[in-house]
């Protein structure tokens, strides 16, 4: 029998190692490269935006994360954020960005996103990567944008495995987030799911799977009014995402939403309670990060989830004591709940909803 499944089981340990050790953010903001100079006050922003509307959900916490760590994880736009500029307007935008990058202060998490490898696009993009590379000096990921097959990956692969030749960086020192903003991104030509053709076809480098909302539903036919996160085309896209990347350690975001927190008191309570909705139910799918896209989506986004985490957090680790004791009760955790459950205070640490998660983090990082 090892003989016989040997070649399943190496094929085993390379393609599903499990889930991806190490935080992940909750969030990436997404700021234009010629607006990046504003990042740093986004807490200060948001702050202000909560005294000045009744923020719904009060919470100190939450003030003290904006005062403190209010992006966990930036992408520099270089893409429909930015848009088309000439190159020398889009060098000095890069230039510019790295060196705001180095003057720091810096997110925990940290990329940008280039154009897409599409004809019209492909040499600005390798053109923004490569001066990027030349002028900031520090650890990034790239977010490749509108893929759409395999080619494009396996591209994007040979990209990385020259430019490491060329700067004399680490085989594998550079990785890159796949954006699913395409429905032949999710379904192939020929009927066979493509988001999973192109975790393989990354070679180990793709590192996340993004939903990209409006791009997508615009590209499967649903009108303006109708593109959400929660529309069925969204929730189907996700699903296929969701099971491609299981076990892959590629993780996965979801999108975003265009309804700002701006206007009248009535209008950003109105989004707030919109993105604070949309948040929540993202999470409960198995969705741990998103897209933000204004200073003011930063409480909501906050509220919602250390809301999900302290909610859960109590029955969760009665669930997980339960289980270590071998405890009979009325829900019989095996194993794999077990690494669920202790996977879901982890991330309630790392984000800061949680300050205590009942067990010992070296426990909880044991079973997962």
């Amino acid at each position: 029998m090892d003989r016989r499944l040997a070649a399943h089981d190496a094929f085993l340990r390379d393609r599903y190692p499990g889930e991806r050790a190490g935080r992940q953010p909750i969030h990436t903001v997404y700021i234009p490269a010629d607006r990046l100079r504003d990042y740093p006050e986004w807490g200060a922003l948001a702050l202000r935006a909560m005294d000045e509307h009744d923020f719904p959900w009060p919470d100190p916490t939450i003030r003290t994360k904006l005062g403190s760590e209010p992006i966990e994880d930036l992408r520099v736009d270089f893409e429909d954020g930015y848009g088309v500029r000439d190159d020398d307007q889009e060098d000095a935008a890069v230039k510019g960005a790295a060196t705001i990058l180095a003057s720091g202060p810096r997110p925990p998490f940290l990329g940008i996103r280039i154009k897409s490898l599409e004809a019209a696009t492909r040499r600005r993009a390798l053109r923004t990567l490569d001066l990027f590379l030349d002028s900031y000096q520090g650890l990034f990921t790239v977010t490749l944008p509108k893929v759409s097959g395999t080619d494009q990956v396996r591209a994007m692969v040979a990209l990385c495995e020259k430019i490491e030749q060329l700067y004399g960086l680490s085989a594998g020192a550079l990785t890159f987030e796949v954006q699913v903003e395409l429905p032949s991104a999710v379904l192939a030509a020929d009927g066979t799911a493509t988001v999973a053709r192109l975790i393989t076809a990354a070679d180990g480098r793709c590192t996340g799977l993004h939903y990209g909302t409006y791009d997508y539903s615009a590209a499967a036919g649903v009108a303006a009014a109708y593109q959400s996160m929660e529309h069925p085309a969204a929730d189907h896209a996700k699903a296929v995402m969701q099971a491609a990347a299981a076990q892959t350690g590629v993780r996965l975001s979801d999108g975003s939403t265009n309804v700002l927190p701006v206007g009248s008191d009535a209008e950003v309570r109105s989004a707030w309670e919109l993105h604070h909705r949309l948040v929540r139910r993202s999470l409960e799918r198995g969705f741990y990060q998103g897209w933000d896209l204004h200073p003011t989506q930063l409480p909501s986004r906050y509220a919602a989830t250390y809301r999900f985490f302290r909610e859960g957090r109590d029955v969760a680790v009665a669930r997980l004591e339960r289980y270590l004791r071998r405890q009979e009760s009325g829900i019989a955790d095996e194993p794999a709940t077990a690494r669920a459950l202790a996977g879901y205070l982890l991330r309630g640490l790392d984000c800061g909803a949680l300050q205590d998660a009942g067990l010992p983090r070296d426990e909880l990082s044991a079973l997962t």
